[in-house]
């Protein structure tokens, strides 16, 4: 209730000749709440249908985790998919027998033949330490020179024969049998917010500024445009740089601590779509100020006065709404957050800049008449004008020189001088008083 109170207040001050009563804020509420429901149940219901799509894209950041990490133990001449390709045809030949064996291995390509071998030749020396892994290759590798290499190399970064571990990353599975209908809905929640986000902000705007007049409303739309920009490129900028990075740094972390980073979709599903969700919504941190700073309730002194309260307010407020607790998510939050503030500060002070020059050029404009008057009427008696006139008013002419009615009363009504009245008739003779007395 407190803060619909001072939302309503912004409102009233915002629009101070449309002062409404608590009732009509609370109707008008009402209808912005109305409108929104019913344009995300809309754009809901429209990106259900393309889930499969929604589900690929944000797979895509963990299939990519998985990709580094399996790069990373993998030479640089290698790519990742020839090595995993490689990986499934050693553990289809795995189970033949010799003949069978050598039978598959000729429908396959050379190259890939030789990828095969290295595959099954990495895994048995991984077994392997010292002198007994040194005459294992020399007696296997025997002849060829290429085969040796390969081998050394794979061993030094340590290449995975088997498949598991990080791969685990890319398996996501539930457990629940409705989390993935559950999933599916909060996709298209989620899909729905980033489509309808324009019409979303209109709502709000036209709530919390309303009565706007023409000029105003013309400059709305603009504002909407550069604050759905802004909440695109903090979602494009978490979905492609902060999350594939985060998970990263989780994925390491785990490795690190000798844990294996089989992920579950429920959980990463939820942690993709609040971070991205998130970063799109701090990324409106200009718009919030700059329409402050239009209504007059922030400044281009007091921002920079504050500039050490807003850094720790950014920080606080990055910790609570970031998906998760650790300082690596936290930061990646905060410092754009404060790159935007810093901005904002900016633009407050051109905006500041502006408005100065438009009052500097309306002075200039308003002597520039005076003079214009005084060259025109040098007779006139300019003691006795108003500091606040301005002389090029079309009613100058016509204040000051209308002829005073002296029988004009304070109402503009004339007093009756008939025979049946005079003006001394008002007046008591002191001296019948004294008689009296």
């Amino acid at each position: 209730m407190y803060l619909l109170k001072k939302v309503f207040q912004l409102r009233d001050k915002a629009n101070p000749d449309m002062e409404k009563p608590f009732l009509e804020h609370l109707e008008d509420l009402r209808i912005m709440i109305t409108r929104v429901v019913l344009t995300l149940v809309i754009s809901m219901i429209a990106c259900f249908a393309f889930q499969r799509q929604v589900m690929d894209i944000l797979r895509a950041p963990v299939e990519n985790v998985w990709a580094v990490k399996a790069a990373e133990k993998l030479p640089a001449d290698i790519p990742v998919a020839d090595w995993e390709s490689a990986k499934e045809l050693e553990r289809a030949a795995l189970a033949l027998s010799d003949t069978e064996r050598e039978a598959f291995l000729k429908q396959i390509p050379e190259d890939e033949k030789f990828d095969v071998e290295c595959v099954r030749l990495v895994r048995a020396a991984k077994k392997l330490e010292g002198e007994k892994l040194t005459a294992f290759l020399d007696t296997t590798t025997a002849g060829n020179q290429a085969l040796r290499e390969r081998i050394d190399a794979l061993l030094l970064t340590d290449a995975d024969p088997d498949g598991g571990g990080d791969r685990a990353i890319n398996d996501l599975s539930t457990l629940q049998p409705t989390e993935g209908f559950m999933l599916s809905m909060k996709l298209a929640f989620f899909s729905g917010i980033v489509v309808s986000f324009p019409l979303l902000l209109l709502f709000v705007l036209q709530f919390v500024l309303p009565g706007l007049h023409d000029e105003e409303r013309s400059t709305l739309w603009p504002a909407m445009a550069i604050g759905f920009g802004l909440f695109l490129a903090g979602v494009l900028f978490a979905y492609f740089v902060v999350l594939p990075r985060a998970l990263i740094f989780f994925a390491g972390w785990d490795e690190s601590l000798g844990i294996a980073s089989d992920w579950r979709i429920g959980w990463y599903i939820s942690f993709a779509t609040q971070f991205t969700l998130l970063f799109g919504l701090s990324f409106e941190l200009p718009v919030v100020v700059m329409v402050f700073v239009k209504l007059g309730l922030l400044t281009y002194e007091m921002m920079s006065r504050t500039r050490s309260y807003a850094v720790l307010a950014i920080v606080v407020l990055a910790a609570i709404i970031t998906p998760t607790s650790d300082v690596f998510t936290l930061s990646l939050m905060a410092v754009p957050m404060y790159i935007l503030y810093e901005t904002c500060i900016w633009l407050a002070y051109f905006d500041e800049k502006k408005k100065r020059r438009e009052q500097e050029a309306e002075e200039k404009e308003r002597l520039a008449r005076l003079l214009e008057y005084e060259e025109q009427n040098p007779d006139h008696d300019h003691d006795r004008d108003d500091e606040d006139h301005d002389p090029s008013d079309p009613e100058h002419d016509n204040q000051g020189h209308e002829e005073l009615d002296p029988h004009a009363t304070e109402e503009g009504e004339e007093e009756d001088f008939s025979d049946d009245h005079k003006p001394w008739d008002d007046y008591e003779d002191p001296d019948e008083h004294r008689k009296n007395d």
